[in-house]
Formats: C-alpha cells, structure tokens, sequence
C-alpha cells in the first residue's frame, strides 16, 4: 500500500490546514482585522495628525501592526505618524530622547498601551521606571510621603504623568511643617522646581555657587529673604541685585563720597577692617609708595581729588629749584629718589650712536642742563678738519653712530646727482678736496666740442641731459617741427650742411633753385630765400 504521509502529516491534512488560513484570512479581511482585536481602540481625541484625531479612526491593522515578515516594527510605525516624538529621541535634552538614552530596548508600547477601551489611558509606565534624573529632577529625596508611604506618580502628577502638579509639593511639605512652608510660599512663590531639583534639602545648603553670585564670607550666613525680597517667581529670584551697594548703602559711612564700588575696599569676609587696593585706581603703589601712609597723600581723609603728579607732593623737596621743570618722573622714580637716571629719549635730543656713552657733564657743564645746545658744531667745532669750509650742518656728512664713516646725501645741496652724474668719482667735480664754491654749470666741466663751432652758446642742458651726454636732443625754442619729413626727425646736418646758423629746404625738396623762382612769381612772391617764413610749420601752403 502507498504512504502518502508527509512525515507526521497526510496530505488531507495539510489541505485542510491551508483552507482553514484561507477561511480565517477572509474572514479577517471582511472584519477589517478586528476578529483579531483584544479591544477597542482609544477614541479620545487629540492632536490632529493626518487627519486623524485619535486611535479609534484608524481603519487597518497594518498602520500600526507589521506582518511577520517584515523588516519594520510596530515602533517604526508609530514615529512613521508622530514625527514630533521622533524628533525628541534624537535629543537627549528632551523627554523621550532622555528615557531612549538610558534604557535604549524600551520600545513604544512597553510604556502605551492599547485595546483596552475608549476612555482607557494611553500612558501606563507599568514595572518600568521613569528617568527623572534625565530629566533635571531627582527623587532621591523623595522615596517616602509624610505618611511615610512610598511614592507613586498621582502623588506629584495627578491624573497626567506629562504635567507636573505644583500645588503638591505645598501639600506634602504642608504635612511635614506647615509653619515653615507656609513662610517658604510667602517668600519664594509656589514655582517649588525653580529652585529645588529633589537632592538639596531645602534649607541654607542651597547650591549658590551654581549661580553667578556665590554666596562666600558673611554673604553665607544670611538669610534667602535679605536679597530675595518677595521672590515668588523665578523672574524675581534672578532678578536680585549682585552689586554691593544696592544692598549696603543704607549703611554706607562715607556717604557716597568714594562711589559705589565697596568691593574695592571691602570684602564679604568682613565690612571691617577695610583695605584699599592702589593698583585698581590710575595711581599704582609702587617703590617707596607703597610704604607710605595713607594721610601723607590723603589728608583730613579727603580721596577724591588727589593729585598724582610727583611735584605736588615732592616740589618742597625740589634741589633743582624747578631749573628742570616739574615732571621729576623724567629722572626719578618712586623706589629711590636719589638714583636718578634721565631718559634722553623722552627729550628733543636722542642719544644715538657714540652720543649714549658721553659722559652727562661732557655737555651740560657745571650740572647746567636747560640751554644745552642740540647742534653739531656746537660740540665739535674744535674736531672740524674742514676749517667751516663746508659749514656748521655738519650732520650732512656725519651720523652719531661713526664720525668717521662719512656719506654726503647730494640731493640736500643745490646740486642733485642725477643720471650719469651718479658714478662720478667726488674728486672728478672737486678737486684737491676743495667743495665750497664747486660750481654747478656744465661748461665748467664739459667743455664745448669742435662741432658746436660755438654756435650753441654755454646753455648745454638745451640739447644735452644728465642721463647721457649723447644723443642729443635740442630742447629750445626751434620755431620749426623737429619732426619733419616723411621718416620722422631728421638730423641736424640735414637742413644745417654747412652751419647751424643758415639751413636750406633744397636738399631733400625735388625742385631747383630756378623752378621755386618761376613758381613764387607766378604768385607775386619775390623773396622766396627765407622759407620758413612763409612755411612756419613746412607745409605747402602756410600762410
């Protein structure tokens, strides 16, 4: 006999098995899934997201429920529609981003469930505890009620766990000393998580050093009231004053004749004794200063209006008797009045070069100090060589830093090296050493050339530069365009053969001396020899 089993199982029954899926798979379908449902849906209406307002409006099962072979869970498809959800898993700052971070394999449903009514809550944190310290607040000092009970979440959240129920914290704390926290409201508002956080014990050891003001010396010992005046909201704590003065002025002794910085004498270990510190002002402590008393400076106990100049104080103390002005800080200084070193830098005249290694009394004579002359020659007539040949300007030539080392700048005297006059040899213009009364015309070194035939005069710049002697390029007044002619300029030679005094236009013109008469009288004209009368510019027909 044939075995038609497929191991335990005939094919009848897995037929039968199939058909039965096929019978409830249809089923399910017509039902639209609820055959599946262990109740109704939440329909408490909400935010509207989709244009759907809550649970109950959802038709499909697979809006919320993935099959089995699907990748996502039913958790991807509850941020798939509550977008602002998975916003605040991605910050830790924020609630559901804080619960993801310290427990990550809680998922949607673990803490909202469904099913389970119309009116059932959607929020049922059940054995899963809630990470209060993520999210600012501790309930380390809150494990048992005043009666001494475990907390649960009503006892500070009513009804709604999101929302904080702030009239609790009065009525427990009303329980365990209904004096003090009747005072405590009075005082600071009913804003409790403004100041607490759930670990301080709601007494002096508040943590002030959190805040900008901390709370050190005598500042420690007093009371929240005496700076927190009627603070019922954190608008008013923050809003304390943190200087000095807004607090203490009533007991100000000075009367407000050193301002309203008491810090700068005063401390919060101690309104007494009182110490100024001289370098928070302009005028610092410094040498023998600092020794000094504080009525040597400040008499009758008068601050304001002090001089810190050194002569109001020291001007009786004066050797000088003021030949040196009143700046006595030009020479002296608060650690020893009597090593005086003068800074000549702070004067008209630098002491450069050799200059910073002569001795004081090498210029100012007997202690004579005003009047000291500040010129060259002054100091060193009797060292000129040059017997004032060359004047008294003798920092033409020499600097501070080496006498000998000499370098005259040309272009502060009359005549300005230029052009090729640059390389010349000093010896080449002054000779024998002798500079005064070098002269400064070309002729008396350039002496005129056999070409010029003494035609040109002793002008020589009128042709010639300092740049370079040839070629030259004559610059005055020549009534005629240098540039005639078809190639340009023309030389010289050109309309000058024989001398620059006379020219003639027949040398590069194609007509005789015969056919320019015939041509001018023809035109009435009889004098035709001087051309450039009539052709000022060397065209045909000028005027």
């Amino acid at each position: 006999m044939k075995n038609n089993r497929l191991g335990c199982l005939t094919g009848a029954g897995i037929l039968s098995a199939f058909a039965t899926l096929l019978i409830l798979a249809g089923v399910a379908f017509a039902s639209g899934g609820h055959m599946f449902s262990s109740g109704d849906l939440n329909s408490q209406p909400g935010e509207s997201i989709g244009g759907v307002t809550s649970h109950a409006q959802i038709s499909e099962c697979k809006a919320c429920h993935a099959a089995l072979w699907e990748r996502e869970t039913m958790a991807d498809r509850c941020v798939a529609c509550h977008t602002a959800i998975a916003e605040q898993m991605m910050d830790v700052a924020k609630l559901h981003g804080a619960i993801s971070h310290k427990d990550p394999t809680l998922a949607c449903r673990d803490c909202h469930f469904e099913h389970r009514g119309a009116t059932a809550s959607l929020t049922d944190l059940g054995d899963n505890v809630f990470p209060h310290e993520a999210m600012g607040y501790s309930l380390t000092g809150h494990q048992l009620t005043a009666e001494k009970e475990a907390f649960i979440c009503s006892d500070c959240h009513a009804e709604d766990v999101s929302t904080f129920a702030s009239d609790s914290c009065q009525a427990c704390h009303s329980q365990m000393d209904i004096a003090f926290a009747q005072a405590h409201t009075l005082s600071f508002g009913t804003e409790c998580l403004a100041c607490h956080d759930g670990v301080d014990r709601y007494g002096n050891d508040f943590n002030h050093d959190a805040f900008a003001f901390q709370l050190i010396g005598e500042h420690a010992e007093a009371g929240c009231t005496n700076c927190h005046l009627d603070a019922r909201t954190v608008v008013d704590l923050q809003s304390a004053p943190q200087d000095c003065h807004s607090c203490h002025r009533q007991n100000d002794p000075h009367a407000g004749a050193y301002g309203n910085d008491c810090g700068a004498c005063h401390s919060s270990q101690g309104w007494e004794p009182a110490r100024f510190d001289h370098n928070l002002s302009v005028f610092k402590l410094e040498g023998e200063h600092a020794e000094a008393a504080c009525d040597d400076c400040h008499k009758n106990d008068v601050f304001k209006g002090t001089p810190a100049d050194c002569y109001s104080c020291h001007g009786g103390d004066d050797e000088h008797n003021g030949r040196f002005g009143t700046n006595c800080a030009a020479c002296h200084t608060p650690n020893d009045w009597d090593d005086a070193s003068v800074d000549h830098n702070l004067f008209a005249f630098k002491l450069e070069g050799e200059h910073a290694r002569v001795e004081c009394e090498s210029c100012h004579v007997n202690g004579v100090f005003e009047g000291t002359p500040t010129d060259c020659y002054s100091c060193h007539q009797q060292d000129d060589e040059h017997n004032g040949q060359f004047g008294t300007q003798c920092s033409a030539c020499h600097t501070p830093n080496d006498w000998e080392g000499v370098s005259f700048d040309h272009n502060l005297g009359s005549f300005p090296l230029t052009g090729a006059h640059v390389s010349v040899a000093c010896d080449r213009c002054h000779v024998n050493a002798v500079f005064a009364g070098t002269p400064s015309a070309c002729v008396a070194c350039h002496a005129e050339p056999a070409s010029h035939a003494g035609q040109f005069g002793t002008e020589c710049a009128a042709c010639h530069s300092a740049s370079a002697w040839t070629p030259a390029s004559f610059n005055g007044n020549h009534t005629f365009p240098l540039n005639h002619g078809e190639s340009g300029q023309v030389s010289c030679v050109t309309c000058h053969p024989s001398s620059f005094t006379t020219y003639t236009c027949y040398d590069c013109h194609e007509h005789t001396e015969a056919n320019v008469r015939e041509k001018h009288q023809e035109e009435g004209i009889s004098d035709f020899q001087n051309c450039v009368e009539c052709h000022a510019d060397g065209r045909e027909h000028d005027d």
